[in-house]
């Protein structure tokens, strides 16, 4: 699993302020990448279909244990209702003991500059 392309569920009204996360995991073991990886598909149904998500998309280096995550939100609540709710809860919970390292960053944006671009999440998260 490379990139998944940006999916947007929900479209924000033009030049709206939106509200970006982004993350790095980075898993202890191989292992861990497995799990994580296998439990995508049930966190990426959950966005696809998550009250004021505007844009989601996930990276991966399975080999190198790492992944990221960039999404744009209608409000950090809505962000926050989707991160406690779900698949994602659980899987969240779940996976964290196998995380050796984990970064999250925050920042507004324009909606009129979504699709949010992976250089300056990446960038931000260091």
């Amino acid at each position: 699993m490379p990139t998944l392309p940006w999916t947007v569920p929900n479209t924000p009204p033009a030049g709206a302020e939106v509200h970006v996360f982004a993350s790095r995991f980075e898993t202890r073991s191989h292992w861990g990448a497995l799990k994580f990886f296998l439990r995508t598909p049930g966190v990426w149904r959950q966005v696809g279909r998550a009250p004021g998500a505007y844009g989601a998309t996930l990276r991966a280096q399975p080999l190198r244990r790492t992944f990221w995550t960039l999404s744009a939100w209608e409000s950090p609540q809505a962000l926050r209702a989707f991160a406690r709710s779900g698949t994602h809860a659980p899987t969240s919970r779940g996976l964290a003991p196998r995380m050796k390292d984990a970064k999250y960053v925050t920042w507004t944006a324009r909606s009129d500059d979504l699709p949010l671009d992976w250089a300056e999440a990446i960038r931000r998260l260091g």
